[in-house]
Formats: structure tokens, sequence, C-alpha cells
């Protein structure tokens, strides 16, 4: 619980200090590391999502098929962390409504799709990537697990910056929140299964 309590305060703090109109210094960081058509971080971004669906997706099936039970635990249990993250993050994209670097800055920062006119706070690829690693690391606590999947998802992170959809702190508030998500998802998961790990 002190966790979730820290997490809330930090979060807060995110969101308290951050400048609705982007922070100068972030904008010219991004107009000097502006790679939009950049094939590796292109691709990088396109696979959070199918990575994201696809590990727990695949979880589930060779769990129901081999009837692992625990292996078919975890798969619901990512599942959980994904969709609590995915609730935080679109309510903060909507609450706070932040334009995207393309967008208030169109003639100095060019995106790879700008033709996402979703908000830019928090970054939702960030937080979805960082909410598989996290789940990923409380389910198997292995290092050869958890440090390729952290790894990617501050890669995602940081495509999500090279190719000008998000500003530096979106990426940080989509980090935190997609952490947050898969703790709160595995708190939530005990409270409700009783003696599940």
């Amino acid at each position: 619980m002190k966790h979730t309590r820290f997490l809330s305060i930090f979060l807060l703090g995110i969101v308290c200090s951050l400048n609705v109109k982007a922070q100068s210094g972030e904008a010219e960081w991004l107009q000097q590391h502006n790679y939009p058509n950049n094939a590796v971080w292109q691709k990088t971004t396109a696979s959070a999502y199918p990575i994201a669906v696809g590990i727990p997706a695949g979880l589930l099936v060779a769990g129901y098929a081999t009837h692992n039970k625990q292996m078919q635990k975890s798969g619901w249990k990512l599942i959980g962390s994904l969709v609590v993250n995915s609730v935080i993050s679109q309510g903060m994209k909507y609450a706070i409504n932040r334009e995207r670097p393309y967008e208030k800055y169109p003639l100095t920062i060019k995106a790879f799709d700008n033709s996402d006119n979703g908000k830019s706070f928090p970054s939702g690829h960030t937080s979805t990537a960082f909410a598989m690693a996290a789940s990923m690391s409380i389910e198997y606590k292995k290092w050869y697990i958890v440090v390729p999947a952290y790894t990617y998802a501050v890669a995602v992170g940081c495509s999500r910056l090279y190719l000008g959809e998000h500003y530096p702190t979106d990426v940080l508030g989509g980090a935190v929140i997609g952490v947050g998500s898969a703790y709160l998802s595995n708190w939530l998961s005990k409270k409700i299964f009783k003696g599940s790990k």
C-alpha cells in the first residue's frame, strides 16, 4: 500500500509540474533530436502494441493448451495490467489535454505519424511497454527476462521522442504509469484471487 501511495504522490507531482504549453527546453531538445524517418525507431514504435498483446496471448494459448495453471494466471495478470494501464493513461490524456509537439511546433518538429490526433501526456506506447516490462518482472523474476523487457520498454520510449510524437515528460509519465499499473494490477489480483502469487 505504501508503494501505491508513493506512486500516486509521484504522479501528482509530475502532473502538477507539467506545463501544458510545453517547456521550451523540451521543445528545443526535440528539435535537435528529431528523426521522423528513422526506420529503426519507426519499427520499434510500431511493435509496441503487437508485442504487448502478443505476450499475454501467447501465455494464455500455451497455458490452456498444456493445462498449465500458472501460465494461464500469468497471462491473465498481464492482460489485467494492460487494462489498468489503458484506463489510467487514456483518462489522463483527456484530462490533461496536452498538444503533441508536432502540433505545437509544426515548423520545427516533424512527426513519424502526424495523423494521430490523440493527446500527448502521457505516452501510451511508453506506458504500455513499461506495463508489460513490469508485469513480466513481477511474474518472472529472472534477469534474462527483466533486463530485455525493460531495455525494450526504454527503446519504445526513446522512439516516441525521436519520432517527434511526445515530449520527454510524456515519456517519463508514461513509464511511471506503466510500472504503477503493473503493480496495481498485481495487488488487485491478489485481493480478488486470494492465494495468487
